[in-house]
């Protein structure tokens, strides 16, 4: 068997998203990857291809392979901040500090808990960067971020909290509910929906996992958002080292190894997390509608805060116009969704998870070819179209 031949099926209508899939293969780069689709509670879409390292080694991809998916991870560790706030544990209103009292230093006090969700604390930067040790020991972090001067005025701007979402999220959820993030995803969201999804991987799945790497982008693969082809102030943000966006993204220095095991099982909450795309599709459909086996996660007014848009327009980071609800990207230029209402985050290099409440739609794709971009990969838009497509 060709080790691209398209695995899995789709149901009658959905044989469009199977053809971009198809093709992500054979024009856009892809060397292994999987996307699937719920709709009203329904897999409708379930596909896989390729192998489980970009480089060939590690076989082929299963029908189970889970892959890091970067920044995707942000959607997951939003529902943890949003299920806490729908069981009256958390006031999106409050002072981060009523929680965290060491997070009002330097002018912090009065930074919310809904300007962390929507990326208006003002510390998407470090003065002085974690190592990857540290950014993993569940304390240095955390304190770094409590002891930050804000880099804008928090509140009144935004700008993509890259990396330092990971210890505002995870201290949040520990401060408000006594337990780790990981911990509360595996008990309040994996495991009542089944789900092959983590942040922090346990020992025992670490054979699960495929290894990511950096891959080269096919010309021409462009598809909006921040692409390849950047126009010339995001391309000078990136090369500038002094940059508020060059600084957001090195936040942890050196680059951590994504395929090392103690990477994998460290609980970061903005870039770490591991799962299936079947698993990442099944957790936003159950954000947004009830499974046929499973839980509700949101209730409509859980849903329409989550979607609404709390931030819009210059990101400081990212350095073109960004839109977020409460944790989430919406759809927009710089991340094209399904459709106005759609809410979910992309992953940087590729992968994609959104929820569309007006269709009932749960979107996962997840891919070991990390290409260059951050917000709309080629591969992932191919499929969106291809689904808008099925769906009218």
């Amino acid at each position: 068997m060709d080790a691209t031949e398209v695995q899995g099926a789709v149901e009658p209508g959905y044989e469009p998203v199977r053809a971009a899939f198809a093709g992500n293969f054979e024009r856009r780069g892809d060397r292994g990857a999987a996307v699937a689709v719920y709709q009203q509670g329904r897999k409708v879409v379930d596909l896989w291809a390729g192998t489980a390292a970009p480089d060939g080694s590690g076989g082929p991809w299963r029908q189970d392979t889970a892959q890091t998916v970067r920044s995707a991870t942000k959607g997951v560790a939003a529902a943890c901040l949003l299920l806490l706030h729908q069981r009256g544990q958390l006031d999106l209103d409050a002072p981060v500090g009523a929680y965290w009292p060491e997070f009002k230093a330097r002018g912090k006090e009065r930074v919310t808990v809904r300007d962390v969700l929507a990326h208006r604390a003002g510390v998407p930067a470090l003065d002085v960067p974690l190592t990857p040790e540290q950014a993993l020991d569940g304390v240095s972090g955390p304190r770094a971020v409590a002891a930050q001067q804000p880099l804008f005025r928090p509140g009144a701007e935004h700008g993509y909290h890259a990396q330092t979402f990971s210890w505002l999220a995870g201290e949040l959820v520990l401060r408000a509910s006594g337990r780790s993030i990981g911990r509360f995803v595996a008990e309040e969201i994996s495991r009542p929906l089944g789900l092959d999804l983590w942040i922090g991987l346990p020992g025992d799945r670490v054979a699960q996992v495929g290894r990511i790497a950096d891959t080269e982008v096919p010309e021409p693969a462009v598809s909006g958002g921040l692409r390849t082809r950047a126009k010339q102030s995001v391309h000078d943000a990136y090369a500038d080292p002094e940059s508020l966006t060059r600084r957001a993204f090195a936040a942890i220095t050196p680059l951590p190894d994504e395929n090392d095991p103690a990477y994998r099982a460290g609980e970061l909450a903005a870039s770490g997390g591991i799962a299936t795309a079947r698993s990442l599709a099944r957790f936003y459909a159950a954000l947004v509608g009830k499974p046929a086996d499973g839980p509700r996660l949101f209730a409509p007014a859980t849903v329409t805060a989550a979607r609404t848009a709390e931030s819009d327009g210059p990101d400081r980071v990212l350095v073109v116009n960004t839109r977020f609800g409460l944790g989430y990207m919406l759809h927009g230029p710089a991340s094209p969704l399904l459709a106005p209402g759609s809410f979910g985050h992309p992953g940087r290099g590729g992968s994609l998870a959104f929820a569309d409440p007006a269709a009932e739609v749960g979107f996962g794709y997840v891919t070991n070819g990390m290409q260059r971009n951050v917000t709309a990969d080629p591969r992932a838009q191919a499929l969106v179209r291809a689904l808008r497509e099925c769906i009218r």
